[in-house]
């Protein structure tokens, strides 16, 4: 099994510190592997996906002017 050095501010290693009882080495690993997990089940959803990052921005956008529209309306 390998390991990572993981850096925390100051203020987060006294907190930790401070609870002694819990296995940080443990809930650290158990949060990555459910982050790779997650990575790799939506790496595998979008494989055959023919959504492109440009048809993201082109949505993205539409919606922000939506919302902007909106808001004008609303508050004018």
């Amino acid at each position: 099994m390998g390991s990572i050095t993981v850096p925390l501010s100051t203020e987060t290693r006294k907190k930790i510190e401070k609870h002694s009882e819990i296995n940080w080495k443990s809930i650290a690993a158990k949060a990555i592997e459910e982050k790779v997990e997650e990575i790799e089940w939506m790496a595998n959803l979008l494989k055959n996906s023919e959504f492109t990052e440009e048809d993201a921005e082109r949505i993205g956008h539409e919606i922000k002017n939506a919302i902007w529209k909106r808001a004008k309306k609303r508050f004018a």
